[in-house]
């Protein structure tokens, strides 16, 4: 049985508007454009020209290979669940436009994907190209169509040319998903549409109090890569973090040490930079020396930044005495200002701070009372970020900070949503690493290690 990728979208430039659709249908095996169509409709809202777009594909397919299996593959969502069966279809406009793709192919030969805007370029040109001709008052022409070449142009484009700065999984992840399509392979890539959503991810963390949400166990230890595959091509390339080429020289490595324990910690109190600036008690003295023996005994670290904060410049002294190395500085690396909770444990915050603390637990740009949103401590550390990888490329330095900053640059490393931030648990004076390549690639190679303190 032959297998049969569609790709299909749909927009209209005022919702309604003038709309149009395009379509392309690949060929699952070897990633070759077997078909396309587009065509404007006149006025119409973007749900209607996404739905013309999806029957325009299934006829497509249907006509090269009535027995195919067919995989859609669609940036609207709503299109995706309506046609999965899972959300119901009730405006009166995409009822019969729904039933006649339903009876393209039998139910059992079409499956259905949701893909980021990005992913779904291919059809979301034909649309436009399609649109662009009714607004000249011609219909759309596949032998003056670019479509197909400019997607393999921007994919090629992409393989190429990093997106970001160092360590940042967006980047890493695009030239990764490029490389594993191939410029010959799947159709799925882009960075436009007309129509359709496609997930972001922001920033958030947390300080000193682990009890404000249930955290899960994290192994002590992790490696892999920022990057992964969404194209529907063969594995060709892998991406950096990997199987890295030897041209990208040695990453810039940071070996992420929190601090170690204050009298506030075993109380999950929020301690962060507002607050009475605590030093290490009596137990995380004894964690920062046992700390500091575990990378005498390994012998990697070049160079030591440690957070402006008591508790991180006397764990970062310790092991710097062990070392024989300087401490240098960091403001960036400083942890989350937490206002008026300073010092608090999350129940006394949740009792006199109610409606403040939901809204902080509902969105990163949401501050505590006089305090900083994790938005904004996440900007701060990506700065600190790209500032510190380009003057130490190519060197394993040791950075002494906070669990907001350690889990912040562990989130961006890996692109994962704000959430993730409230499933990771760091201990005092846990080892995590992250390596940040110079082509964009981050490779997290550690994650809360606390052998050393066994």
């Amino acid at each position: 049985m032959r297998e049969f990728i569609v790709e299909a979208d749909g927009g209209s430039r005022g919702n309604p508007g003038p709309a149009g659709y395009g379509s392309v249908v690949i060929d699952a095996a070897t990633g070759e454009t077997l078909m396309e169509a587009a065509e404007y409709i006149g006025v119409a809202t973007n749900n209607v020209a996404e739905y013309k777009g999806l029957v325009a594909g299934l006829k497509a397919a249907h006509q090269l290979d009535p027995a195919a299996s067919v995989h859609v593959r669609m940036d609207s969502k709503l299109v995706v669940e309506q046609m999965s069966g899972r959300w119901k279809i009730k405006h009166p406009d995409m009822k019969p436009l729904a039933a006649e793709a339903a009876r393209v192919f039998p139910a059992s030969q079409v499956t259905y994907e949701w893909i980021p805007r990005a992913q779904n370029k291919h059809a979301d040109r034909l649309a436009n190209e399609a649109m662009d001709a009714g607004k000249r008052g011609l219909a759309w022409s596949p032998s003056a169509s670019t479509a197909e070449l400019d997607t393999r142009a921007a994919r090629a484009a992409a393989a190429r040319e990093p997106a970001g700065p160092p360590g940042d999984a967006a980047a890493g992840a695009a030239r990764a998903r490029a490389a594993m399509a191939g410029v010959s392979g799947s159709g799925a890539s882009g960075t436009s549409g007309t129509s359709g959503a496609s997930g972001t991810s922001g920033t958030s963390g947390a300080g000193e109090t682990a009890d404000r949400r249930a955290a899960s166990g994290v192994a002590s230890s992790a490696t892999g890569s920022a990057a992964g595959s969404e194209a529907g091509g063969a594995t060709r390339t892998p991406p950096v973090g990997w199987a890295a080429p030897a041209d990208l020289g040695a990453p810039a490595t940071f070996v992420l040490l929190r601090h170690g324990e204050t009298a506030l910690t075993p109380e999950k109190r929020f301690s962060g930079s507002g607050g009475t600036d605590p030093s290490l008690s009596e137990v995380g003295r004894e964690q920062a020396e046992r700390a500091a023996a575990a990378f005498a005994a390994r012998g990697t670290i070049q160079a030591i930044v440690s957070s402006p904060l008591k508790r991180c410049q006397e764990t970062a002294r310790t092991v710097a005495a062990r070392l024989g190395l300087d401490v240098h500085l960091e403001e960036g690396l400083r942890e989350t200002d937490f206002g008026a909770w300073e010092g608090l444990t999350f129940g006394e915050v949740r009792e006199r701070h109610p409606e403040e603390l939901n809204a902080w637990l509902a969105s990163p740009k949401a501050a505590p009372p006089g305090g900083e949103s994790f938005a904004a401590v996440s900007r701060r550390v990506a700065a600190t970020r790209d500032r510190l990888t380009a003057e130490y490329a190519g060197r394993t330095v040791l950075l002494v900070t906070h669990v907001t900053p350690i889990k912040t640059l562990v989130r961006l490393a890996l692109g994962a949503p704000p959430e993730s931030l409230f499933r990771m648990e760091l201990a005092a004076a846990s080892v995590s690493a992250v390596a940040y390549y110079r082509d964009g690639n981050a490779s997290l190679r550690l994650l809360n290690d606390t052998s050393h303190l066994r």
